[in-house]
């Protein structure tokens, strides 16, 4: 396995991030497209996990927050991919990154499906239960150290 991040929008890398949401988010989930891709795109560090063949897996997106912040968006993992771990090891990579650049605590708003997963890497659900895209999220938030 190996992981690769961009912050350019016209890269392969992106572009395989943008493959991966639109399998998951679009055609899963029904997320709308233009819901997908938002005006952040520019501002986020894109990550991509891929196999030893080269093949895009699973990505995740960081956008800089005030006060030493990230917001960890966009995670997915392709369906022949999931139970194998790769989104673990995809969050452990965007943290020890996160710690390189001197962030103190990662947010994001996790689907309530996928709660627990956050749980066990240590993320802790602050607040109630909201709605995007059409699916129930919760606010998480994990301190660095």
């Amino acid at each position: 396995m190996m992981i690769k991040y961009t912050r350019d929008t016209m890269s392969q890398i992106y572009l395989d991030a943008l493959h991966i949401r639109n399998e998951v988010f679009v055609h899963e989930q029904q997320v709308p497209l233009e819901l997908e891709i938002d005006e952040y795109e520019a501002l986020t560090v894109h990550f991509v996990l891929y196999d030893e063949h080269d093949h895009a897996l699973a990505t995740l997106r960081l956008l800089p927050l005030e006060n030493d912040q990230m917001k960890l968006q966009r995670m997915a993992v392709i369906k022949e991919a999931r139970h194998k771990h790769l989104g673990q090891q995809l969050i452990q990579f965007a943290e020890d990154f996160c710690r390189e650049q001197h962030v103190t605590s990662i947010t994001l708003g996790g689907q309530e499906s996928a709660i627990a997963f956050y749980q066990k890497l240590g993320y802790q659900v602050e607040g109630e239960r909201f709605m995007d895209a059409g699916i129930p999220h919760f606010t998480l938030t994990k301190k660095l150290t």
